[in-house]
């Protein structure tokens, strides 16, 4: 159903409505300069944003900081450009790049908050 953020467990367990904690996003676009092939990827994460579960800007900063570049963290450079609008991150990078690596993130980024186990996320085909 295309989303980044949605149910794991029972209403009860984490006392919020199902329907709030889907979100869309994680769209992956592609366009070619040259030889050089960029991805656009946007995480969607408006509704747990909005009931003050995630904060955008945490994650941002999560993901600059742990995104691996030519194998190092922290070397963004050129290649990765992070940018967020309200409660979407923007993810613009040069191949190869992939859509796995910031699911594997975001799953990191909910551990670290303690949120794995109420929040999943969900990649659209």
């Amino acid at each position: 159903q295309g989303g980044l953020w949605q149910t794991a467990l029972p209403l009860s367990a984490c006392l919020l409505p199902a329907s709030t904690m889907v979100v869309k996003g994680l769209t992956k676009k592609a366009a070619t300069k040259g030889k050089k092939t960029v991805f656009k990827y946007t995480i969607d994460c408006q509704q747990p944003c909005d009931d003050k579960i995630v904060e955008p800007k945490d994650f941002e900063k999560f993901l600059t900081a742990r995104i691996k570049v030519e194998g190092k963290t922290g070397n963004l450079g050129d290649k990765v450009s992070i940018s967020r609008d309200k409660s979407k991150i923007h993810v613009t990078a040069e191949a190869p790049f992939s859509k796995r690596y910031l699911k594997y993130l975001g799953k990191k980024y909910l551990k670290s908050q303690q949120l794995r186990d109420f929040l999943r996320i969900v990649a659209p085909s």
